[in-house]
């Protein structure tokens, strides 16, 4: 089956979101909660298919798993997010999604860029609140 081809950034009519996470349960809760809103999606089950599709599919927002196997989630956001790639990636936001604790999310997110975090279990209310104030970020 042939991955769809999806418009570049600024020419989409809707979000384009890369649900990262090497957990499928994780994925199915989220591509199905995610399927109620107006948005494409993507979906990458470690660090190197997620690297992959971000550097192929630059999507609008990715929901990132800190710890997947391949290429950890801080290096994927750290990529995202470098001096030399800004101009690529500007557009895209990235929300870490992890279960390492509250604390240790708030320290680490933002040092490799993060523009929000959540951690597991999280609240799909909480979740839309911070998809929406990333996207809107990026616009």
């Amino acid at each position: 089956m042939e991955e769809p081809i999806y418009p570049a950034p600024g020419e989409r009519e809707q979000p384009l979101i890369l649900i990262a996470d090497d957990d499928p349960e994780i994925r199915t809760l989220l591509r199905l909660h995610f399927s109620s809103m107006e948005c494409d999606l993507l979906e990458a089950a470690d660090g190197e298919e997620t690297l992959d599709t971000v550097i192929v599919h630059k999507p609008d927002l990715i929901i990132l798993d800190v710890m997947m196997p391949e290429v950890s989630g801080w290096e994927i956001c750290k990529y995202i997010k470098d001096e030399e790639h800004k101009d690529d990636y500007a557009h895209t936001g990235v929300i870490m999604l992890t279960a390492i604790g509250a604390v240790n999310n708030s320290l680490t997110s933002p040092l490799f860029g993060a523009d929000d975090y959540l951690d597991k279990p999280f609240d799909f209310d909480d979740l839309d609140q911070r998809v929406q104030a990333v996207l809107a970020s990026k616009k």
